[in-house]
């Protein structure tokens, strides 16, 4: 058996690699109908998105009408209790002791004597 020298000078090329063939490929087969790519689930996906959007716009703007009904009825409120305030300081003011006096005394009514005054008493004895 023959050594074989790895490190040789005077070696030649190397052997080039085989090539490896491929077996020819079967003809195409005529292509008589073209499949149509599937769209309609991407289109069912973007209608669903659209309608979800479109909801979330409708549902904005009705919050959005509710919020400027209540801030109506806030001022419309606060306009009220102003009213009510002004209202109540004008029943005090007319039933205050000193106009019920000088209204009494322009009808002709005068006050009633101390000494005709009686008192009762309801108290158990």
């Amino acid at each position: 058996m023959a050594a074989v020298d790895w490190f040789a000078a005077e070696a030649g090329p190397a052997p080039a690699p085989a090539v490896r063939q491929r077996p020819p490929r079967p003809a195409p087969k005529a292509k008589t109908q073209r499949r149509p790519r599937r769209l309609t689930g991407g289109i069912v996906w973007i209608s669903a998105f659209a309608v979800l959007l479109v909801g979330v716009v409708a549902l904005n703007v009705a919050v959005l009408r509710a919020n400027v009904a209540v801030d109506k009825l806030d001022r419309q409120q606060l306009q009220l209790q102003a009213q009510i305030a002004a209202l109540t300081s004008q029943v005090s003011s007319a039933s205050a002791s000193l106009r019920i006096e000088r209204a009494a005394q322009r009808f002709g009514l005068v006050p009633a004597p101390a000494t005709d005054t009686s008192y009762l008493d309801l108290g158990r004895r």
